[in-house]
């Protein structure tokens, strides 16, 4: 799995790309340079990771169930390759995860099933289920990888876990994924998980001049390790 990693200091950011990206397109589409100056001062580091989206959930030549066992392998790499080596390089424990579109589903995901080792999840114009893509099949392997689904199954213990964690779900107000947030939002606060709701008003905010803009501002530094 091929990465980017950007700063040498600060807060390390794990960043997803959307449905249709690599590890590249968050640089390539103006992220990077959004936050720029705080990673050349030693705020933020970004490290930017690929996906499997094309061999997982968006596969439609294949099963679902196998296209939710090509996710939980990737989820595998995540928390036992890719977050012991961020840790050790970063020098710190403050992770954020973050993405757009597909790229919020794997922020959200990550969070809820690993809140002891992420500290905040931004997530911009996502979905958090994964009924989508599953055509009509449901099985364990689907379910524990669906946020919407087994967030809402969660015992206290489990969602005091995951209050914590900061989280931050935004969406434009004309984003045809919308709905998705408010929904996400909703259900964090059923469960007492506070978290920050923005509706970008009088725009769609689904694409990267958006994410861009309020990617700044959604991932604040730290002053050291958690």
């Amino acid at each position: 799995m091929e990465l980017l990693w950007f700063g040498k200091f600060g807060r390390p950011v794990v960043v997803f790309p959307t449905a249709a990206g690599r590890f590249y397109e968050n640089e390539d589409s103006g992220l990077v340079a959004s936050v720029q100056d705080r990673v050349d001062a030693g705020e933020l580091q970004l490290v930017l990771v690929d996906s499997v989206h094309d061999e997982s959930w968006n596969n439609r030549d294949v099963h679902p169930i196998v296209r939710a066992a090509r996710h939980a392998q990737y989820d595998t790499y995540l928390r036992q390759e890719l977050i012991p080596y961020v840790f050790e390089r970063a020098r710190r424990g403050d992770l954020a995860v973050c993405g757009a579109d597909l790229g919020a589903y794997h922020a959200a995901n990550f969070a809820a099933r690993y809140p002891d080792v992420v500290s905040r999840a931004v997530c911009f114009s996502g979905i958090y289920d994964v009924r989508s893509f599953t055509d009509g099949h449901w099985d364990d392997g689907c379910y524990f990888h669906s946020p919407m689904d087994y967030i809402a199954n969660m015992d206290a213990s489990w969602s005091g876990k995951l209050s914590r964690v900061e989280w931050f779900i935004a969406a434009g107000e004309h984003d045809p994924l919308a709905h998705n947030a408010r929904e996400f939002s909703k259900l964090l606060w059923t469960k007492g998980i506070p978290n920050q709701l923005e509706i970008w008003p009088g725009e769609s905010g689904h694409e990267w001049r958006a994410w861009s803009e309020h990617f700044g501002a959604a991932v604040p530094a730290t002053r050291g390790p958690r």
